[in-house]
């Protein structure tokens, strides 16, 4: 979620080149760098504290087989229309006509045909003739087993799912290029950076949950360690990138409160659905309780960092637009522009959160129940935590980022002296010098 707002532009407005501006005193860059070097080793010590001990436990009774089943490729040849639905009078019979309903017929690599049969959903998929599917076929001494038990079973094979690895790494290409494209390298870097944090969830956050560390403390180091990489691995190595990495610490420190005073005042169990009834039943380490706060941590990174990313830009812009602005005024202007990004990002939350709950949504729109009762719901009320911690993560970091991108960039000029005692290119003169040069930031970091 990318939002830009239009800045002053400092050429335009006859506001100094970046490199005659005041430079941030030295006191302030120690302040900053002793502050991320904070960050830095409270997150390295909370990796090495609660680092896994082993390998992901696995549990064997979720496994998609039985040992030996292999998952071989088809052609779909034909796909009937699905079978009519069975009136209640005549349970245990099959309709009349429908020998030949829900089957999907698949050509496998040998040449040799599959008939199995598939759900009313897979019939009405959109599966074609020459599409791709995998089924699912048995080990024969399962078969026999099978037989022995008494089991009826019309073949070896199943219905297991669709190959989509096609689609998805062509959309995966198009994603890239794009970004690449449009970019440039920093876009390039951006997809460096997303794989960064895809890693540190798969190799830490998951197992150390599953190891039965403290959820809230695991999602503050995964989110600390993955802006720390991604922020100066996207934007570089300078004082702007390390004033938007502090303003994403304190608004993450904000969201776990948030989180965890949420979860405790509702009451939220972590139990809100089959799925997580399944994880307390495997993953006995697992505290389910404090996944809420958790979650809330790992979805509110990605908003977080955009929003300070932006506020810290808008502060640095607007200096170089106007070199003599005081810090108050400079704060204001700051806020004018955080809160236009305030409004459109605390719907995209909203509507976020929405989308990946539609189902719910749904639910609620077909029961008849009151509000109030709806929210006896763990997985209704849990979506509405998590939504308003995010938010509030999110107001909150916006005035505190602010005041430390003011705080840390260049002060304001002194006042031109009076005119006629002046030489080129001191404040007062109504331009910029001629063929001074405009900023350009996809190519240059001034790292004040």
């Amino acid at each position: 979620m990318a939002h830009h707002h239009a800045l002053p532009d400092a050429a335009a407005h006859g506001a100094l080149p970046r490199d005659a501006l005041p430079r941030t005193p030295v006191l302030t860059r120690v302040v900053v760098v002793v502050l991320v070097l904070l960050t830095a080793g409270a997150t390295a010590v909370g990796l090495v504290a609660l680092w896994p001990g082993g390998p992901a436990p696995t549990s064997p009774d979720l496994d998609y087989a039985v040992p030996g089943a292999t998952f071989p490729r088809a052609t779909v040849v034909r796909l009937t229309e699905p079978c009519p639905a069975t009136a209640p009078d005549s349970v245990g019979t099959e309709p009349e006509g429908s020998a030949d309903c829900g089957q999907l017929e698949a050509r496998l690599a040998d040449g040799s045909t599959q008939v199995v049969r598939v759900t009313t959903e897979v019939s009405r998929s959109g599966l074609r003739p020459g599409d791709t599917v995998v089924l699912l076929r048995l080990p024969d001494d399962a078969v026999d087993g099978a037989a022995d038990q008494g089991a009826l079973l019309q073949s070896a094979y199943s219905y297991a799912g669709v190959e989509r690895r096609a689609p998805l790494l062509a959309l995966a290409a198009v994603f890239v290029v794009l970004v690449v494209a449009v970019a440039r390298w920093r876009g390039l870097a951006a997809l460096v950076s997303l794989g960064v944090g895809g890693a540190v969830l798969l190799l830490f956050v998951a197992p150390a949950l599953l190891d039965g560390a403290p959820p809230v403390a695991v999602g503050l180091t995964g989110s600390g360690a993955t802006m720390l990489l991604v922020l100066y691995l996207t934007h570089g190595l300078s004082l702007r990138t390390s004033t938007a990495l502090l303003g994403t610490a304190v608004g993450l420190g904000l969201t776990a409160v948030a989180g965890v005073l949420g979860s405790n005042a509702a009451r939220l169990t972590g139990v809100g659905d089959e799925n997580s009834g399944l994880l307390q039943a495997l993953a006995t380490n697992v505290r389910l309780h404090d996944l809420v706060a958790c979650g809330v941590l790992i979805a509110a990174f990605g908003v977080l960092n955009d929003v300070t990313i932006s506020q810290t830009s808008a502060v640095w812009e607007l200096r170089a637009a106007d070199p003599g602005r005081s810090r108050r005024a400079l704060f204001a202007s700051a806020m004018r522009i955080g809160r236009d990004h305030l409004a459109s990002t605390v719907y995209t939350i909203v509507f976020a959160y929405a989308g990946a709950a539609l189902p719910v949504l749904l639910l609620i729109s077909l029961s008849s129940q009151g509000a109030a009762t709806l929210f006896l719901s763990e997985d209704i009320t849990a979506e509405v935590v998590r939504t308003l911690a995010s938010a509030v993560g999110l107001v909150l970091a916006i005035p505190a980022t602010t005041a430390v991108a003011v705080a840390v960039a260049p002060p304001p000029r002194a006042p031109a002296a009076p005119a006629g005692a002046a030489g080129p290119g001191v404040m007062g003169s109504t331009a910029a010098p001629a063929g001074a040069p405009s900023p350009d930031d996809d190519e240059h970091e001034d790292g004040r």
